[in-house]
């Protein structure tokens, strides 16, 4: 083998630029190295490590100094040929310094947006050579080497593959570089090179914490896209757990992939439809997603367009307006834990509810435990109010001709009907001040129920169904004060809640709200038990009544202030679901 010229002998300085001559004289040696094996071919290349990688350091100075990928191969026309022969040199790439230098000219070399024919032919260059990097178990001089040093091949390539994802890891750390000199190279094109990389190893458990410092790196600039093909992939892999990633990246893969976060609100929610009850909050808090919308506003809008999206389709289903309820809670819980111990400035809610009546925005938003209890009917009557005037600009509009003026108003109402869904907080205190309020009192509070249960009057006949639970308070009002009940008021509220047979068919769910808050909250309750039963068991309705109750319990262990004895609420609510368990069994033979 021929000696190092003598100008490679001198000190390299800072300054040195690669000639073509010493490019000449590398690359000859490199193919040297590869042609023989033997113990004499292992002392010349150790022997020449040391230079190799000074010029290999010169070389990435070089490279992130040309301005494309064009410019430094039009320079270094073998660089190219040099790096791929010292790629699949084992006493190269297993120097830790050696294999850091030559992967750093690799990225150097990728193009993000390649301009013309040479560029993208060197794009997938580098990306197969780096798959093979990564993958290959059947090469001839790693295997040759890792039996002379006695290292089993899986080890070798897992060692290989942590300190490639390591080196990845700091490099894609460096900060935007781009802010100087516009000639330059941006750091932040290691980006999208990385991470199309790792498109073929997202279910290495060996790559989760390069693919997690990818989806949180900041974006500094327009060149730090991540590959969209990346993104997929990560997304299937962690959607069919083939990859575990933390928290945090879990919600930055969310605020890059929208397919992926609509894919986990979905999922979500098909858990609430099928949990066979109220889903508890503790398991939608588990899920990420409202602490994901409390860090990005943007996700936020997406998931609430989401909810948009499946009320109208379902928005006389139970379970998914409590689902709604349910999230939005832990979602604003998290806004305020952010706010309190991170000290990061809140998002307005302006920005949040941007679609929402601004008006009602605050008082809904406010928790009734967030103000004294004398104060709950008054604010309960504003909000009443304000939501009735929303619904009679639509009803006076609807012989209005002009399509777009008549949609406007409906999309008020729907937006003034979904933020009460989310807050529907306030729902649950006017049905329960509707027990113990006056009939002079009452006709606000209900008709804020009925808007609840049916928000327009069009599909819904929300009129007729407020003459119904007007009808329903009267019966209940009485019965709950009358010793003993009459018969002739069970009856009437048993014709209520059973189908009509003459259309329109009305749902039974504002006078089943009121049965079961009555037969919980009012003072005098010597039949309650009673009457839930007669009229549960005649009309059908023991699922609906269980379920109302799971939720009323819920929400009471939220707010243990709705109630002034909550100690007493509890152990009736126990006691009803107790009975409604035994009217389950009992009625199991009968429906066999």
């Amino acid at each position: 083998m021929s000696e190092p010229q003598p100008l490679l002998q001198l000190p390299q300085t800072a300054e040195a630029v690669p000639s073509i001559q010493e490019m000449r004289f590398w690359l000859d040696k490199v193919v040297c190295w590869g042609q023989a094996e033997g113990p004499d071919t292992h002392k010349e290349t150790s022997l020449h490590l040391s230079r190799l990688k000074d010029f290999l350091q010169q070389l990435l100075r070089l490279i992130n100094n040309m301005s494309s990928a064009t410019e430094t191969l039009k320079r270094l026309p073998l660089l190219g040929q040099f790096l791929g022969r010292l790629c699949w040199n084992p006493y190269v790439t297993a120097d830790a310094t050696g294999r850091r230098l030559l992967l750093q000219c690799l990225w150097g070399l990728y193009s993000e947006h390649p301009g013309n024919a040479v560029e993208r032919k060197a794009n997938q260059w580098i990306r197969e050579v780096l798959c093979q990097l990564a993958t290959e178990e059947d090469d001839a001089p790693a295997q040759t080497l890792m039996k002379k040093i006695n290292i089993p091949p899986k080890d070798y390539d897992l060692k290989v593959l942590r300190k490639m994802v390591a080196l990845l890891q700091e490099t894609i750390g460096k900060s935007c570089s781009s802010f100087g000199d516009i000639n330059q190279r941006c750091s932040c094109d290691n980006m999208l090179a990385t991470s199309k990389a790792c498109v073929p190893l997202v279910t290495c458990p060996e790559a989760a914490p390069l693919i997690g410092a990818l989806l949180q790196q900041p974006v500094t600039c327009v060149r730090a896209a991540l590959s969209e093909h990346f993104l997929h992939a990560v997304s299937s892999a962690y959607s069919s757990r083939c990859l575990s990633l933390e928290e945090q990246a879990v919600v930055a893969l969310w605020y890059h992939n929208l397919s992926s976060l609509e894919e986990a609100v979905l999922r979500l929610l098909e858990c609430a439809l099928t949990y066979g009850g109220p889903i508890p909050q503790k398991q939608v808090e588990q899920s990420l997603l409202p602490r994901a919308c409390a860090q990005h506003c943007s996700i936020f809008l997406v998931v609430n367009d989401i909810f948009r999206s499946i009320l109208k389709q379902a928005e006389g289903t139970e379970c998914v307006k409590y689902f709604v309820r349910a999230f939005t809670s832990c979602f604003l819980r998290e806004v305020a834990l952010q706010h309190q111990h991170l000290h990061q400035t809140s998002v307005s809610l302006k920005a949040m509810f941007p679609q929402s009546p601004q008006s009602l925005l605050l008082p809904l938003l406010t928790r009734p435990t967030e103000m004294p209890r004398q104060a709950w009917r008054h604010h309960l009557m504003w909000l009443s109010g304000s939501l009735q005037r929303l619904a009679e600009e639509e009803e006076d509009g609807d012989g209005d001709d002009n399509s777009s003026t008549g949609s406007g108003r409906f999309h008020k109402v729907f937006e003034g009907w979904f933020l009460l869904v989310q807050c529907s907080h306030w729902v649950q205190v006017a049905v329960q001040l509707l027990v113990t309020s006056e009939p002079k009192d009452c006709a606000p509070l209900l008709w804020l129920l009925t808007f609840y249960h049916h928000p327009t009057n069009r599909g819904h006949h929300r009129a007729l169904h407020l003459v119904r639970g007007q009808e329903a308070w009267d019966h209940l009002h009485y019965l709950f004060l009358a010793r003993p009940f009459p018969i002739d008021r069970l009856q009437s509220l048993v014709t209520l809640l059973s189908p009509q047979p003459q259309p329109p068919s009305l749902s039974p769910s504002v006078t089943l709200d009121l049965l079961v808050n009555f037969a919980v909250f009012h003072h005098s309750p010597s039949a309650s038990t009673e009457i839930v039963q007669m009229v549960v068991d005649r009309c059908g309705l023991l699922d609906g009544a269980e379920w109302l109750l799971r939720s009323l319990e819920i929400r009471m262990n939220e707010d243990n202030c709705l109630s002034s004895d909550t100690e007493r609420v509890h152990l009736r609510i126990q006691a009803f679901q107790n009975t409604l368990t035994h009217m389950h069994v009992a009625s199991g033979p009968a429906k066999k």
